[in-house]
């Protein structure tokens, strides 16, 4: 299948596993469009670290999550949003897309970790709500 690319290098062509080629866009504005490949990704793997984070916190410390943003958390989780984000968007620039992988069989699956981040999302939220109403940390 030829595949016309555009002077600006805004599509790629990738194969997939069934061996067709599949076209996808390398432009910014595609890569985060509300169901473009990058924003739930991104958001669940921030979720998955800053959940896991600020369990370790509070087992360590007994700071609950606001505590910790307050202490200086807030700093570390800019760094970490920039370093994840910039990380998870330089595969999906080059034309690599974790969906293709998503037909592998086996535990780590790119379906997988989206639940994951899914459910990751929902636990750092669950665990700041019953902090805030319970006035004091979890653990």
């Amino acid at each position: 299948m030829a595949v016309a690319k555009p002077a600006n290098g805004s599509i790629s062509k990738n194969s997939t596993i069934d061996g067709s080629t599949k076209v996808s866009s390398t432009k910014f504005s595609d890569l985060l469009a509300f169901s473009g490949p990058a924003p739930e990704r991104i958001n669940g793997r921030l979720a998955m670290i800053g959940f896991v984070s600020a369990m370790a916190m509070e087992l360590t410390n007994g700071q609950d999550v606001f505590t910790q943003i307050s202490n200086g958390g807030l700093t570390v989780f800019v760094g970490t949003s920039v370093v994840l984000t910039l990380a998870s968007l330089v595969p999906l620039f080059k034309g690599v897309r974790a969906d293709e992988a998503a037909k592998a069989n086996g535990l780590m699956t790119s379906d997988a970790e989206l639940w994951n981040g899914r459910v990751a999302m929902l636990g750092l939220v669950a665990l700041a709500f019953t902090e805030f109403v319970t006035g004091s940390a979890l653990v």
